[in-house]
């Protein structure tokens, strides 16, 4: 670590084996895991805490203030779970009073140029590719992939295992197991090359299509197909999940492919 060229306060509580780039600044009240390497021309600020053998790139700033006019110098933070890379000018800014953090999980992949917000979730082995933009209060499950150059606006929730095609604007909330194009932004299918690299058997993806053509190719409202779907289709943990996830979003789910623009 010992690198004459970087500039790490004496507030900061860096492991032993953590290695530091040149030209890399790190700010009071910083916590960096074992095994954490830090590029050159990082800036890492007041509230960060990275886990563990983290990979940070060249250009990336960890932890600034919101980019929120209600912001006022709250004591928050901004967490990156352990084996997350960071690359090239990503920016992840602390939270607000709102959630008092923003957290990115364990074992995810954030691509160049990418921005997190304030008070953002983001969960375990997710992927965010080049230029993707998460708006403020966004919730991101586990094992999502946002393909480049995505828009998500601020208090969207993204279920677990969904793909989102490069380009898309999302203003609405997106389920799990789907994959998400078109604009507006429209089911196009469920996520079946993920999830059977996840290990979900040919029946589980079935069992999730079937549920997914109910709510999103019969003609139902959600509330009927919802009833349905609870009704006629036995109950697993992926049944019930998409059950809660339509029940509890506050911003409406996405539409069904219409083929109208």
């Amino acid at each position: 670590m010992n690198q004459p060229l970087a500039y790490v306060h004496p507030g900061a509580k860096i492991a032993k084996n953590v290695v530091i780039e040149p030209f890399t600044t790190i700010h009071n009240n910083v916590e960096i895991g074992e095994g954490t390497w830090i590029g050159s021309n990082v800036t890492i600020m007041e509230g960060a805490r990275i886990g563990k053998n983290c990979k940070i790139f060249p250009g990336a700033v960890i932890s600034a203030e919101p980019q929120d006019l209600k912001f006022d110098g709250e004591d928050t933070t901004a967490e990156i779970g352990d084996n997350t890379t960071i690359r090239e000018c990503v920016t992840i800014n602390r939270g607000t009073k709102d959630r008092y953090k923003t957290v990115v999980g364990k074992n995810c992949l954030i691509q160049a140029y990418s921005h997190i917000a304030h008070d953002c979730i983001v969960g375990d082995y997710c992927i965010f590719s080049n230029a993707s933009t998460l708006a403020g209060h966004v919730t991101v499950g586990d094992y999502v992939v946002l393909a480049g150059m995505v828009a998500v606006h601020q208090f969207c929730t993204i279920g677990s295992h969904s793909f989102i095609t490069g380009g898309t604007l999302v203003r609405k909330d997106v389920p799990p197991y789907i994959k998400a194009a078109r604009e507006p932004i429209s089911y196009v299918g469920i996520n079946s090359v993920g999830l059977r690299r996840r290990g979900f058997d040919s029946e589980k993806i079935k069992e999730i299509q079937n549920i997914y053509r109910v709510l999103y190719q019969k003609n139902y409202n959600n509330s009927q197909a919802i009833e349905l779907i609870e009704t006629d289709m036995e109950a697993t943990p992926e049944r019930d999940e998409i059950i809660q996830f339509v029940r509890n979003s506050t911003r409406g789910i996405m539409k069904g492919y219409t083929g109208v623009y």
